[in-house]
């Protein structure tokens, strides 16, 4: 368990609390980021772009604060990135929503939809860990 950061998690999952509900607070909408970058080509789009530079910058704004670059690895091929990308994407447009337009805020509003949704997206992505790490082997 050495990646067991419990302290960094809970500041990391309290600062995404506190960003939806500063997005609803001021604009009424959803921190949905798969909504959010959808809507990045219609009229709406100018708080929608500060929303998608924010997660870019932000990482570079907890670095230059920390001192401290977050270390990146990525093993997996280009297709099987791609793949992924993919899935995700289609899972995202088949469940109406992402992990953090339901689990963040549609839980928040007691959402039923959004629990059914939260618990096929862990559900599913527990099941495929366990394949991938323990049947299949990578």
């Amino acid at each position: 368990m050495e990646n067991f950061t419990p302290v960094a998690a809970l500041v990391g999952g309290g600062l995404i609390g506190l960003g939806a509900v500063v997005l609803m607070a001021f604009t009424g909408r959803i921190a949905g980021i798969s909504g959010i970058i959808g809507g990045l080509v219609g009229r709406d789009w100018s708080w929608r772009l500060a929303f998608v530079a924010g997660l870019i910058g932000g990482p570079f704004l907890a670095q230059l604060f920390s001192g401290q670059a977050a270390e990146t690895t990525v093993t997996a091929s280009t297709p099987v990135l791609v793949a992924a990308g993919l899935l995700v994407g289609f899972g995202t447009r088949l469940g109406s929503g992402c992990t953090s337009g339901h689990g963040v805020c549609g839980l928040a509003h007691f959402s039923p939809r959004s629990l059914a949704a939260t618990l096929t997206f862990m559900g599913v992505g527990a099941i495929v860990v366990f394949i991938v790490r323990h049947v299949i082997g990578g």
